[in-house]
């Protein structure tokens, strides 16, 4: 009997040895660790992973940067069922524990001693906090027991909503999605408050294994686990029977929806991603920016449509050069291998891949990348005349097997009437640039046919000449020399110092003839390059590169040399939408920018954009401030009447004034102004009021007159086309909107015989501008003082004589007008179309 006695109070004591051993280790841990442990506080402040956000104006998503897909939400944005799937799946016990479930540790202890292998770790919601923001993922006990030791240090600083928001906003559930809203744009496209209850199970089943249970990778796991957890919520109350019989008997229906884009301006958001990295680093990807830009998701789209349709109808003048390739579709694996061939190639624009599976003479059975088998006719190809050269084509086809073989990758194209077209990818490029001219705003850009085929961005990089688009520079120069619209110029042959120098340099005009003494009026908008070089003769080459380097060109980059009248140099599309945006605005030097502001992720303003605003920019946006100002009061004193009304009278103080000033109360409440500048003035506001009237003319009766299909009053611009047509360009405005628009190849060569500015740049200007222009009102520069309108005979650009026929009415600076012939006056109003300033000299050419 004492043998057992003594047997029992071994035991007993080698219990209480065990505890206090245990005790004592667990003590000595806690000692050891807590020192090392982090704040918990932290958490309250932790700045989640966030990416990089690009926005249009009208707030559309343009792009997004960044590893980690993550849109952060409030626990008051998270439905209860699908708090309650999370709950069921991880945790049943959430709202029961301090942070450590012991049940569940002694089960994982259980399984560990049973199977030798750690089968779960036992972790509460809370638990997984605590790793998730602060510990490592090895499985090590050490790592286990601070997690223990953060779990209830977080559920003593924190509430159970608070861990729950923390816990949905930093969960990984597979294909880069980060907390639970992600995961639901990832798998379904919408956001958590439209998922159905089988949707919120799935979503609940990823944290265990995001690989092992993705409904897109491993469908069959997925579902498994969605319908335990359905189970589970049944079985816990969250839901009913016929809750449950709903969601398990729905489908899987998870597929991946990549970040996909509202609004498509990929060099935009290239343009906005590198200015963010440059001006924060790698924490640009990170820290949740909005970038919200100055372009319009309309004028933008408008943009990408014009260059894409612009640049695919110049290509398809120029023939069909065959199709991209040709594979064999004979063979048991055939259709595999046209399903594998057309899968692996990139779309482009709204041009889609397809393989031709059969032809006959009539029509072609193609099978498209993403919209099954279609059939093109003979209407549908007929545009497919083959290409021989750029100048050449051959015949029109007569059927359908002319153009098409099996076998053929091809692009197609679906018509607004959804029919099917032959497609093919242009060879050529083109860039689009449309500013506010009395902002700098950028409004939409396009730097090439699509994004996908070449990340160049043209409308930045491309140094181009310009050709004729450039000569509104060199006759401003003039103009503002004392020439006047009047000034009579000899369109004839240049006459060399040098004989040999003909050989060197040949200019003439692009239809080959000479028209004898013209007024610059009408040598502007008729392009007349003889006319354009003896002015800058006139002028003064210096004169003139130092007066053009005010609309942003440099003056160092521009030729020393008769040259530059042509349009020699190597500019950009936006420096030359900068400088026509100059002459739009009335003569003021704006800054072209596209970043209006920047948010950080808790929607703070970090940055805002300070551009240089015209004067009518400034009064407009006074305008605009007193108007928000008179709203503001009106609603406050509004307010304050309703709040009276419901006191006794006389207790309430009157801090708002309805017909006069406020006080600080409404000062506070009024919104602060962004911060801008005055932009400098950089010429005459008549000298430019003298120019728009003559670019004007360049659509009325010039080389532009395509343009006239806007019917509008209030538009100017110039063609632009280089020597061998290797460039085409068209610039264009009011005073609300410029827009420069340049088509050519990368590898400078010829665009064709018959291709102009007016021809390939024109059309997809007047396509964008009837966007951009639609519903608003003439946009017309007001006529400054200290200009006159003066009678005028056309052949001598004098003062017209009573009864002369040929008579124009003509704007003048006041003291250049011309005076009767027996006033002298200061400034001629012609030169003599035969003097010694025609000869040129090898000085002026190189």
């Amino acid at each position: 009997m004492l043998r057992f006695v003594s047997f029992y109070r071994f035991l007993g004591w080698s219990f209480v040895a065990g505890l206090f051993g245990t005790g004592l280790l667990a003590a000595s841990f806690y000692l050891y660790l807590t020192p090392n442990l982090p704040d918990v506080e932290q958490l309250r402040h932790t700045q989640l992973q966030i990416p990089l956000r690009i926005f249009s104006s009208d707030d559309k998503l343009i792009a997004e940067f960044g590893e980690k897909r993550r849109s952060p939400i409030t626990i008051d944005q998270v439905p209860t069922k699908l708090s309650q799937a999370f709950i069921a799946a991880e945790d049943n016990r959430f709202y029961e524990h301090h942070g450590v479930d012991i049940k569940g540790l002694l089960r994982a202890a259980t399984q560990l001693a049973t199977s030798g292998k750690i089968q779960s770790g036992g972790s509460t919601i809370t638990m997984q906090v605590a790793k998730n923001f602060f510990l490592s993922r090895e499985k090590t006990f050490t790592r286990k027991f601070n997690e223990i030791l953060l779990a209830l240090q977080i559920e003593q600083e924190l509430s159970k909503d608070e861990i729950l928001e923390l816990y949905f906003n930093k969960i990984y559930l597979g294909n880069r999605a980060y907390g639970i809203e992600a995961a639901s744009q990832v798998y379904y496209g919408k956001p958590v408050a439209k998922l159905t209850l089988a949707e919120m199970a799935m979503i609940a089943g990823l944290p265990k294994a995001p690989s092992r249970y993705n409904p897109i990778a491993n469908p069959s796991r997925a579902l498994i686990r969605r319908d335990w957890i359905l189970d589970r919520m049944l079985d816990l109350g969250f839901i009913d029977a016929s809750q449950h019989l709903t969601a398990k008997d729905t489908p899987i229906t998870a597929v991946y929806h990549g970040s996909k884009p509202q609004t498509e301006a990929p060099y935009l958001a290239e343009m906005a991603r590198k200015e963010l990295v440059e001006k924060y680093g790698d924490e640009a990807y990170s820290e949740g920016f909005n970038v919200y830009l100055t372009v319009n998701s309309t004028l933008q789209e408008a943009a990408n449509k014009a260059v894409q349709k612009g640049l695919e109808a110049y290509d398809q003048r120029h023939g069909y050069r065959g199709p991209e390739q040709t594979i064999s579709i004979d063979g048991p694996f055939a259709d595999e291998n046209i399903s594998t061939t057309i899968s692996n190639m990139t779309n482009y624009g709204d041009l889609v891949i397809a393989a031709v599976k059969s032809v006959k003479e009539d029509e072609a059975t193609l099978l498209t990348k993403d919209h099954g088998e279609i059939t093109l006719d003979l209407n549908s190809v007929k545009w497919a005349r083959p290409f021989i050269s750029i100048n050449r084509l051959g015949a029109e086809p007569k059927t359908v097997t002319d153009v098409l073989s099996p076998g053929d990758i091809v692009r197609v194209k679906q018509t607004k009437e959804h029919k099917w077209m032959l497609a093919q990818t242009p060879k050529v490029q083109g860039t689009l640039v449309s500013i506010e001219p009395s902002t700098g705003a950028i409004k939409a850009l396009v730097g090439g046919y699509d994004f996908a085929q070449s990340k160049y961005n043209r409308a930045l990089q491309a140094e181009r000449q310009p050709g004729s688009n450039f000569k509104p520079f060199i006759y401003l120069a003039a103009l503002e020399s004392g020439s006047t619209a009047a000034t009579l110029i000899n369109d004839a042959p240049i006459v060399f110092e040098d004989k040999n120098l003909e050989a060197s340099w040949r200019p003439e005009n692009s239809s080959g003839k000479f028209f004898g003494p013209t007024r610059l009026r009408t040598a502007l908008y008729k392009s007349r390059n003889l006319v354009s070089i003896r002015l800058l003769k006139k002028t003064g080459i210096r004169t003139t590169r130092n007066f053009v380097s005010r609309f942003g060109f440099d003056s160092e980059a521009l030729p020393n040399d008769l040259s530059l009248a042509l349009g020699s140099a190597g500019v950009t599309p936006m420096q030359i939408a900068t400088g026509y945006s100059s002459i739009a605005n009335g003569g003021y030097k704006t800054t072209p920018y596209f970043i209006e502001r920047i948010e950080d992720s808790k929607g703070d303003i970090i940055f805002q954009a300070t551009p240089s605003l015209t004067p009518s920019a400034i009064a407009k946006l006074k305008n605009r401030e007193a108007t928000n100002r008179i709203e503001l009061i009106a609603n406050v004193s509004e307010n304050k009447a309703s709040e009276v009304s419901t006191t006794e009278a006389g207790t309430t103080e009157d801090n708002y004034e309805v017909n006069g000033d406020t006080n600080d109360s409404i000062s506070a409440l009024t919104p602060v102004a962004p911060s801008y500048y005055e932009a400098e003035s950089i010429i005459d506001a008549r000298t430019i009021y003298i120019m728009h009237s003559i670019l004007k003319d360049v659509i009325i009766r010039g080389t532009g007159r395509k343009a006239k299909a806007l019917k509008r009053s209030d538009l100017a611009g110039k063609t632009g086309t280089t020597n061998d047509q290797k460039d085409a360009w068209f610039s264009g405005f009011n005073t609300d909107t410029e827009t420069t628009v340049w088509v050519g190849f990368d590898q400078p060569s010829t665009l064709g015989r018959r291709e102009y500015g007016a021809t390939a740049a024109l059309p997809i200007w007047i396509d964008y501008m009837r966007v951009a222009l639609a519903n608003t009102p003439s946009a017309t520069m007001k006529q400054p003082e200290g200009l006159v309108t003066v009678k005028i005979n056309t052949e001598t650009g004098k003062l017209a004589k009573v009864g002369e026929q040929n008579t124009v009415f003509e704007i003048f600076r006041k003291e250049n007008a011309p005076q009767p012939e027996n006033i002298p006056t200061s400034s001629p109003t012609q030169d003599s179309p035969s003097t010694t300033d025609d000869i040129i000299t090898a000085e002026d050419i190189f």
